[in-house]
């Protein structure tokens, strides 16, 4: 399968025998955590802003399906008053566009009471199209799915730190090349990660001690790096794997 981020956005192309758009982290409901700190975001204004976008995407790239890749809410354990009504609206307007599946990321504990029809809800370990294997990143593939030969993921907010730099505190793309046995012991070969930016473009900082970034077992486990290349949104590259460290 190819992959093709597209030019400007937060959103994967895989391209094989079918098309399929992926996005991840949208964190819907993020604006009453927000609220907590006296920082306002209407509330109205995002969730439009999330459909307008994601239905531009389908209408130009025109995919086969839609992978909602994790963290559809913000809420971890609970479900709040904005995700009840929020959700819903969300997902439904996007099964009406297009086959959308949903894979569960570490936000979206009970979101099954959120689903309407026409959304395929899979297991948070993730879901195999042809040799790649999409899952949020926050939990550990099993060694039954070493078959794939690249990983696309979500989960850990990539931003490019640098305060010297004009991109500080910009959104990124991350791939990162490694052994595959470093994830799957009894496998080897080379092995594709890919780690999409959050397609929520209010989760960004511009200093790094106010980030908080989520753990991911899959990259914990890398021990070796073969290569790694770290890329804007408009698709300049602006590091290796020297720099992973400032990213994520």
């Amino acid at each position: 399968m190819k992959t093709k981020p597209i030019l400007g956005e937060a959103a994967l192309l895989l391209q094989g025998e079918k098309k399929h758009l992926i996005i991840t982290d949208l964190h819907v409901g993020f604006e009453d955590k927000l609220a907590l700190n006296k920082i306002f975001v209407g509330k109205n204004t995002t969730l439009n802003e999330f459909i307008e976008k994601i239905n531009s995407l389908i209408d130009t790239e025109k995919p086969d399906s839609l992978v909602l890749l994790g963290d559809v809410k913000s809420g971890i354990s609970s479900i709040s008053k904005s995700e009840w009504s929020d959700v819903p609206k969300l997902l439904a307007d996007l099964a009406s566009r297009i086959d959308t599946i949903l894979v569960p990321g570490n936000h979206d504990a009970n979101i099954s009471h959120l689903i309407p029809n026409g959304i395929t809800m899979i297991s948070s370990l993730g879901m195999i199209i042809e040799d790649t294997l999409l899952t949020h990143g926050h939990t550990m593939p099993t060694q039954n799915l070493s078959q794939v030969s690249r990983i696309v993921m979500g989960h850990v907010h990539p931003v490019f730190f640098d305060e010297d730099s004009l991109l500080n505190g910009q959104r990124v793309w991350v791939s990162i090349k490694t052994q595959k046995e470093n994830i799957f012991p009894s496998s080897s070969g080379e092995l594709e990660i890919i780690i999409i930016p959050s397609f929520n473009h209010y989760f960004y900082a511009t200093k790094k001690k106010a980030y908080k970034k989520s753990i991911s077992p899959i990259i914990e486990k890398i021990k070796e790096i073969s290569s790694a290349k770290i890329v804007t949104l408009d698709g300049t590259i602006i590091g290796d794997e020297s720099l992973l460290s400032q990213v994520i």
